[in-house]
């Protein structure tokens, strides 16, 4: 079997989606697959760029599930618009089961949230296929930094409301809604630098001392630790990171905050559930597969799979946390 890649990048590829099909997103799922589905190759489309960690995770996850089902998978990558490009084509996909693509959190929900991106499909356009990954936000200092805890760094917000700087990769970002979540549930005041155009320019200005805090993701950070470029001292999420065992979550610490980037799969909402069914059990064989989880490990991706079902609770619980931040989010700006 040989995959064929197609790049399709820019709002043309958004114009052409909704234009071609826009009566299609949020139709009810209907009809049936034949019992030896998939039959035919299956489309998979992925809403950003080549090589990136998206994109490497997906096709890893393509080439597991040409093993697992017996057809070919032609991966697609629609980039543009922070993933809307991609979603947009997945919402207006046919619903005969053989096109899904990737759905990455925040973005997911923030451009259904954020009116002014006009985006032409909600949650209800979707139906969730599974989760493959889950991301922590992790919140560092340098490392000669006086707080050593989150509390330490909590106290000192406190001491000097809005004078200690952060990251993050523009307004209503993964990182902007995370440190939003920090200042409610400690009362301490942060102030954001937004770098919108995101890629290292972050990071490049923690390195240089123009902020204390570099919000990121646990993938993003790690490497950082090893260099002694950075110190964690605190993992928005239930658990702690297997990448980062010795760093505490903000829950431990007494913070309830958890703040995740993921990537999972969906297909439109209009296909047949036992298409749902059938990739996303797959996607539950393959995720139990140590010949496919350690390379996403490799990668810095951290393996979390949940079926269909837990999926789309997932997917609600994550769209309310957000539904409450965002407006703080929007005030702050």
């Amino acid at each position: 079997m040989r995959k064929s890649i197609t790049s399709v990048s820019g709002a043309a590829l958004l114009l052409l989606a909704v234009s071609a099909c826009g009566d299609a997103a949020g139709q009810q799922s209907t009809g049936e697959v034949s019992e030896n589905y998939p039959e035919e190759n299956l489309t998979m489309v992925v809403g950003y760029g080549p090589g990136g960690s998206t994109d490497v995770g997906a096709r890893l996850m393509a080439d597991a599930l040409e093993d697992e089902l017996g057809v070919s998978i032609t991966v697609e990558n629609r980039e543009g618009a922070g993933g809307q490009v991609g979603l947009t084509a997945v919402a207006n996909a046919p619903c005969d089961g053989y096109t899904f693509g990737t759905a990455n959190f925040p973005s997911a929900i923030v451009s259904v949230l954020d009116e002014s991106r006009g985006a032409t499909y909600d949650r209800e356009s979707f139906a969730p296929i599974a989760l493959q990954v889950v991301d922590p936000t992790a919140i560092v200092v340098a490392p000669d930094s006086p707080y050593e805890t989150i509390d330490d760094l909590i106290a000192a917000a406190e001491e000097n409301p809005g004078e200690l700087l952060y990251t993050t990769t523009g307004v209503a970002s993964n990182e902007h809604f995370a440190m939003v979540a920090v200042q409610e549930a400690s009362g301490a005041e942060f102030s954001p630098v937004h770098f919108p155009d995101g890629g290292g320019a972050p990071k490049t200005a923690f390195l240089g001392g123009e902020t204390e805090i570099y919000v990121a993701n646990v993938s993003d950070v790690v490497e950082m630790t090893e260099n002694g470029q950075g110190k964690v001292l605190g993992i928005m999420d239930e658990e702690r990171s297997p990448f980062l065992p010795d760093v505490p979550t903000f829950t431990e610490s007494g913070y309830d905050v958890e703040i995740s980037s993921s990537r999972g799969y969906t297909f439109p909402s209009c296909v047949p559930e036992q298409a749902v069914t059938t990739i996303s059990d797959a996607m539950g064989t393959i995720m139990e597969n140590e010949e496919f989880l350690t390379p996403m490990q490799e990668l810095g991706l951290a393996p979390s799979y949940r079926d269909a079902e837990a999926y789309a609770e997932y997917w609600t619980e994550t769209q309310n946390t957000f539904e409450e931040l965002f407006p703080l989010v929007r005030e702050e700006g």
